[in-house]
């Protein structure tokens, strides 16, 4: 399993942190940028390819992406096929399961304008340790988008 990372400006230095997390913990992961801080760059540019990735091979792959409030970032995600983008950017960690357990998300994009690094890091570390939960009622939803 390979898990892609994208941002803008506003979620680099979060998805920088959470990078150094994962690969410390031995996930494999790959940073499709930016690889440095611009405040001028476009979210679209970044977590396009990180989608892509994942609509390519969606189910030996996650990816997590990054911008100031998420939203953007997953409708930017959304667009793929095979590419479910779940929003957190706080409240409560259920979401975060229910996105795993109920819609197989294989992407969680993070709100890091509106999170703690600790936050994040826990919130991370919960949806890639919570598998589908390959019930039919779930199967059947996620096979009709």
């Amino acid at each position: 399993m390979i898990i892609y990372l994208a941002s803008d400006h506003a979620g680099f230095a979060l998805k920088e942190k959470i990078k150094a997390v994962l690969e410390s913990e031995g996930y494999e992961t790959k940073d499709l940028g930016p690889l440095s801080f611009n405040p001028d760059d476009d979210y679209p540019d970044f977590v396009k390819l990180a989608a892509e990735e994942v609509s390519r091979n969606p189910r030996n792959s996650k990816a997590i992406v990054l911008g100031g409030s998420g939203q953007g970032e997953a409708m930017v995600a959304n667009r793929y096929k095979n590419a479910r983008a779940a929003v957190y950017y706080g409240g409560p960690e259920e979401i975060i399961k229910l996105s795993r357990e109920h819609n197989d998300a294989n992407i969680l994009s993070l709100g890091a304008r509106f999170l703690k690094e600790d936050e994040a890091l826990k919130a991370v570390k919960l949806w890639l340790e919570t598998d589908f939960s390959q019930e039919e009622r779930h199967k059947r939803r996620v096979e009709k988008f």
